[in-house]
């Protein structure tokens, strides 16, 4: 039978997992009585956000042809995942909702897609929505893409109509893939994790056959494996004796250390290796957070989660750091934001965990005065500002799609975050896009929550990174008792000082308790202070058992009380030792 190997690239909740059901029901891939929503959604936490964060492979036959489908994750952090899932396909489907029209994630992947020489099939979903724009979306469709609008599918995931012509139209319009001459080549799209099977590697085979029993070796991971099993997913893993040319499954390795397998991998034999496909590049996490266990009793119990995690995803790192008020715990590198969210997600839910995550940052690049240069990630060991003779970090060009009657509040919101805006284009719904470019700093600064707030939802975001750039930012220091709390330390734009310095010495104020002495509580930028408090002494009445007599005894009494206050501070037995409760409510509020 001849192959088709497609992806479908949609926006968040535009029908690309509904869809999916309804070509897997329609096939007979999966009896009709066994069908659930999100079949190829296997986590939960994928099932209640409504997005896919694993990737997905599934074979399913249609009119005597084999038809591949990758399921791929559309948010921007995974971008180079989808690039290489995106690679080991002629093909893909861009569904577009008929009640939302055109948004920024699915511009993005269809750059991708585009780049790649890929075919692509426009198709409308939702046609059967009460509030659905059919025609409008079809002709916006047509036209960004340059075709007739006849050549744009209409579909409904729901109902199944339309999704059967669909299936006709992979078949005629996708290429059937070409075997590559350079002997076996397997890429590596995606991968997974068996107590007892070890990583399981999900590949499209380019040139030769990955056969059960043979050696192969994975090239970057630099490593040797017995094929212990070789099979497609249908959607369900079903083995076979050989994975031929063109097609796309599994092959159970037997690996048990992290850090071998990662996505972009080639596969190909032992004995006889054949050169890497090209476009691999290593995982880069772009940001760092510090993950402690709330008990430190916990704490090999989070080494050995983090340990498993990175078995089923390799752009995971991680290595153990120690913090004063904390304890030991470990500072983590992810892809981005929603990356961070799905890990702390996955430690709390699969391992049970109960965690403290501080504010992500970023990573900076610090030149100090006598030319030495290095990579800075914790604002504790940020250099002091007479130091520096340039700091640089990372800059991303981001574009977002928004309703014409919320550009007002998005052009103060781009301000605010120190944006540099660039061209503006309206698109064939009315809709706005607006380029822009921003400090990666500033994206996760609560950027994209804000941006969903002031467009009542309606307005979307895609972002990719665009290099290190020059930064004018500082290190806040945050001083109790005239000692620097480096647990409360950050790294902030030289243009918010007074208002980051003011709001957190306001919330540890209200937070710290009250001690025998006078508390000063200040934050320091560059050997200056910024914002101050005082929180009074906690008073113990020393003359409450006293009754009646001369006034003078209260007087000596208290006096003695104000002399041994002044002896605590003189001897340096006055400092202050935070509450870890304390530290955990400053860094969820942040």
């Amino acid at each position: 039978m001849q192959i088709r190997n497609f992806s479908i690239i949609a926006h968040i909740d535009h029908g690309k997992s509904t869809l999916a059901d309804r070509m897997l029901e329609i096939t007979g891939t999966i009896e009709k009585r066994n069908m659930r929503d999100q079949v190829l959604d296997k986590m939960d936490l994928e099932r209640e956000r409504g997005i896919t964060i694993k990737m997905a492979p599934v074979r399913m036959e249609w009119k005597n042809h084999i038809l591949n489908l990758i399921d791929t994750p559309g948010h921007v952090d995974f971008s180079y995942e989808v690039s290489r899932a995106l690679t080991a396909v002629e093909g893909v489907v861009l569904l577009v909702d008929s009640t939302q029209g055109v948004e920024a994630q699915t511009l993005s992947v269809l750059s991708t897609a585009q780049s790649l020489g890929r075919t692509i099939i426009p198709v409308v979903s939702k046609i059967d929505a009460p509030h659905a724009r059919v025609a409008d979306i079809v002709t916006e469709l047509a036209l960004l893409l340059n075709v007739p609008e006849e050549t744009v599918l209409r579909v409904s995931g729901k109902t199944g109509e339309g999704v059967a012509a669909l299936l006709d139209e992979v078949i005629t319009r996708i290429p059937a893939p070409q075997e590559t001459r350079n002997g076996t080549q397997a890429l590596v799209f995606d991968f997974g994790y068996s107590d007892h099977r070890g990583v399981i590697v999900y590949m499209r085979v380019f040139g030769g056959a990955i056969k059960k029993g043979e050696i192969y070796r994975l090239v970057a991971g630099d490593a040797d494996f017995i094929a212990l099993e070789v099979g497609v997913m249908s959607p369900e893993e079903k083995p076979t004796a050989q994975l031929s040319a063109g097609e796309i499954g599994y092959v159970v390795t037997g690996i048990k250390k992290p850090g071998i397998a990662s996505v972009g991998d080639t596969v190909t034999t032992a004995k006889q290796s054949s050169p890497a496909l090209s476009g691999y590049r290593a995982p880069a996490p772009v940001i760092w957070a510090s993950v402690y266990p709330e008990s430190q009793d916990d704490l090999p119990l989070l080494r050995q989660s983090l340990q498993r995690l990175r078995l089923s995803d390799s752009s995971l790192s991680f290595e153990e750091e120690a913090s004063g008020v904390m304890g030991k715990g470990f500072r983590c590198g992810f892809l981005g934001m929603l990356h961070l969210e799905i890990i702390i997600e996955r430690l709390k839910r699969e391992f049970r965990m109960d965690l403290v995550v501080t504010t992500p940052t970023t990573v900076y690049e610090v030149t100090k005065n006598d030319g030495t240069q290095e990579d800075i990630y914790n604002p504790v060991h940020f250099p002091d500002d007479g130091t520096i003779k340039q700091v640089r970090e990372m800059w991303t060009s981001i574009a977002v799609i928004t309703p014409g009657e919320y550009i007002g509040a998005l052009s103060q919101l781009l301000y605010d975050h120190e944006a540099n805006v660039g061209a503006a284009e309206t698109l064939p719904d009315g809709k706005t896009k607006i380029n822009a470019e921003m400090p990666l700093r500033e994206l996760m600064r609560g950027f994209f929550d804000k941006l969903k707030s002031i467009s009542s939802g309606f307005a979307s975001l895609s972002y990719d990174m665009i290099g290190m750039r020059d930064a004018d930012v500082v290190r806040l220091d945050v001083l109790v008792a005239e000692e620097v709390q480096p647990p409360f330390s950050r790294i902030i734009s030289r243009r918010r000082i007074q208002n980051e310095s003011e709001s957190i010495v306001e919330k540890l104020e209200k937070l710290l308790p009250r001690q025998l002495f006078e508390l000063k509580i200040q934050a320091k930028v560059g050997g200056r202070i910024i914002a101050s408090r005082r929180l009074s002494a906690m008073r113990k009445d020393v003359t409450g058992y006293l009754y009646g007599g001369d006034i003078t005894r209260k007087m000596k009494l208290r006096e003695k009380q104000k002399k041994g206050k002044k002896k605590m501070l003189a001897r340096g037995t006055g400092s202050v030792e935070i509450p870890h409760d304390v530290f955990l409510k400053v860094v969820r509020e942040q």
